[in-house]
């Protein structure tokens, strides 16, 4: 039976990167047009969805742990349904997830979210439902009104990191047609849309067929070629794109850093500065190809702002090699990274054949590590900064002040109680540099 309320509610908790934010997107769009109305209030909600991450074992925790909250409330309303998708659903083959969950009503891969209006019409016995195509990338994401936008080009991956679920959850990777993405940017733009973040899990590996692209795209290189393109829709101001493999960095990927519209920003990933560590990890480049890289980087677009991922304890890892990556991060001198410690994940490569040797506590005080290097890195190349007019997409106005980012991503805020500059790009001086945030005055 199925609830009493017209329309019936849904609420979606989103763990993890980007590219499940627009999933959830997806899941919202397919659930709207079903009938259903969004709720933020979980006492409120007949379908709860939790879309999940699988990256980290405390990732997965957070997913147990909100559950029994769930299922608490499920005790008290009946006909609410619990789901249960993204990541962690993707990777369970042996069905161990699954059985944890065992309280969850639907439990699927992200690719089969286009499933779930029949399957609640199927428990709740309500009739026919919308029905849609068999991919999911072809559903519109519903997007709350802003400025900016995601749009993904690309899901799976082929590049079997050790200590990665992702090729597991999501699969091999899939390219969308070139024609669709620039439809869904150019559709940005006519709502109002100026800033896009390109998706994939290796997203500068990105391919298409011969003839994807016009003829006056001075790129051969599919990616290269895409960004150029996307560069040519009016309305867009500001492109990022995330996450890039280093070893997907050609030449023209490289020179299209300048294209105009680009950020002045790079993600690129390098997990750890041991040769060694490298070639257990699979991440199939070496210590010197990165910083390699990086100097292309930096020699095309002078002073772009890189950050970066790094992996600690990762099984096997030495004191000595863990230097070897403290003295990398000084070397390409990073504005930030998103370190983590290792943690085993079922199903991969890592997880069959390394044992998880490296104590907790080292684990810890190798992330405070690089956690304090990043924080005095930052801090000194901020203040750079101070004295100078960027540009900054204002993205809220609250208490007085204006909250944005930068061209280089960064945080600035200003004084500012005029709510009507959310979404615009305002010139900012600044005025004082912290390590997560500038200050400063906008110019009028």
């Amino acid at each position: 039976m199925g609830p009493e309320s017209t329309p019936p509610k849904f609420l979606i908790l989103t763990l993890g990167c980007q590219m499940n934010k627009n999933d959830s997107e997806r899941i919202a769009r397919i659930l709207t047009d079903a009938g259903f109305a969004p709720t933020d209030d979980e006492a409120d909600a007949d379908v709860i969805i939790m879309n999940t991450c699988s990256v980290r074992q405390s990732a997965e925790d957070r997913v147990y742990g909100k559950m029994e909250d769930f299922i608490a409330l499920k005790r008290k309303k009946p006909h609410l349904l619990l789901a249960v998708t993204g990541c962690m659903a993707g990777r369970d083959t042996d069905g161990a997830i699954r059985k944890r969950l065992s309280a969850v009503d639907f439990f699927f891969p992200t690719a089969d979210m286009v499933r779930l209006p029949a399957w609640i019409a199927e428990r709740w016995m309500s009739g026919a439902v919308r029905s849609y195509s068999a991919s999911y990338l072809d559903v519109r994401p519903l997007r709350h009104p802003s400025a900016s936008a995601f749009v993904t080009i690309q899901t799976g991956c082929d590049k079997y990191c050790a200590y990665c679920v992702v090729p597991y959850a999501r699969g091999r990777e899939t390219n969308r047609p070139v024609a669709d993405i620039l439809g869904e940017i150019r559709a940005c733009a006519e709502s109002g849309i100026i800033d896009i973040t390109l998706l994939g899990q290796s997203v500068n590996s990105f391919r298409a067929p011969a003839g994807s692209f016009s003829d006056a795209n001075p790129y051969s290189d599919p990616f290269a070629a895409l960004l150029w393109e996307a560069n040519q829709v009016p309305g867009i101001e500001r492109i990022h794109w995330t996450a890039a493999h280093p070893i997907s960095m050609t030449d023209e990927v490289i020179d299209a850093l300048a294209l105009p519209k680009q950020v002045d920003y790079l993600h690129l990933p390098v997990q750890s500065g041991s040769d060694e560590v490298l070639r257990r990890m699979n991440r199939k480049y070496t210590r010197q190809r990165f910083l390699d890289i990086l100097a292309k980087v930096k020699a095309r677009r002078p002073g772009i702002a890189i950050g970066t991922d790094i992996i600690v304890g990762f099984p096997g890892e030495t004191a000595a090699q863990f230097d070897e990556t403290v003295s990398l991060y000084r070397e390409a001198d990073f504005d930030i990274a998103y370190q983590a410690e290792y943690s085993t994940r079922t199903g991969t490569l890592a997880a069959k054949i390394y044992p998880d040797d490296v104590p907790a506590a080292e684990k810890r005080r190798r992330w405070q590590v690089i956690q304090d290097l990043m924080e005095q890195t930052a801090k000194r190349k901020n203040q750079a900064f101070v004295g100078k007019t960027l540009r900054v997409l204002v993205a809220s106005v609250s208490g007085g002040y204006a909250t944005g980012t930068t061209d280089e991503l960064k945080t600035c805020r200003f004084p500012c109680e005029n709510e009507a500059f959310v979404g615009q790009m305002l010139p900012v001086r600044v005025v004082e540099a912290l390590e997560w945030q500038l200050s400063g005055d906008m110019l009028r």
